[in-house]
């Protein structure tokens, strides 16, 4: 038996923020979302567990990988999109600092990136690249993945072609995970997402 388990990391005090490459710990109510999380994937065969560098998927990362005895490989290239100037902040204080950008960024994303911050193709290119890095592993293994929203959604829709709605609605929960239905990508592009704040 293989297959590939998604799961987002559980919740920071850093909530409704754009939080990207930001590297807060999980808050008391994440730690409560990890233990809800161990008990349902419990009945779950993981060989593996690979986790982004941040905090955030690491704390969620290594109560899983201790059921089951896992390794658990650190993967930068699994953390969310680097939103730049505006890590840390709320929708409303972007709005207060920069009205214009911040109307023409939620006009023109992902063509416009947060000021100083990653290109959308770029974060779709390295999520995609290291789908294409994970899929032959799950062939042989049951690998978990613990990561956040905005890869988690790429990934939604590049396995399993969910459209932008459907793989917002499944990532919006800390701690939710699903199954790939399938080990190939079946959707490179077309993958616009909607915008949102990241974490």
């Amino acid at each position: 038996m293989s297959g590939l388990l998604l799961i987002r990391h559980a919740e920071t005090d850093m909530a409704g923020t754009f939080c990207g490459h930001s590297d807060p710990p999980v808050n008391d109510r994440g730690k409560q979302q990890i233990l809800d999380l161990v008990a349902r994937v419990g009945d779950e065969a993981i060989d593996e567990v690979y986790s982004s560098d941040l905090l955030r998927a690491i704390d969620t990362a290594m109560p899983v990988a201790q059921i089951y005895a896992a390794p658990v490989r650190i993967r930068r290239s699994l953390r969310e999109i680097y939103f730049g100037d505006w890590e840390g902040l709320t929708w409303t204080e972007i709005e207060r600092r920069d009205p214009h950008y911040a109307k023409r960024w939620a006009e023109e994303f992902p063509m416009l990136p947060a000021p100083g911050g990653e290109l959308f193709a770029d974060f779709h290119a390295r999520v995609v690249e290291e789908i294409e890095h994970l899929l032959p592993l799950a062939k042989e293994k049951n690998i978990a993945v613990v990561t956040h929203g905005g890869v988690m959604r790429i990934a939604l829709r590049a396995l399993n072609g969910c459209s932008e709605q459907e793989a917002w609605e499944q990532t919006s929960s800390y701690c939710c995970s699903f199954a790939c239905k399938t080990l190939c990508i079946t959707m490179k592009e077309d993958l616009t997402p909607a915008p949102t704040t990241g974490d």
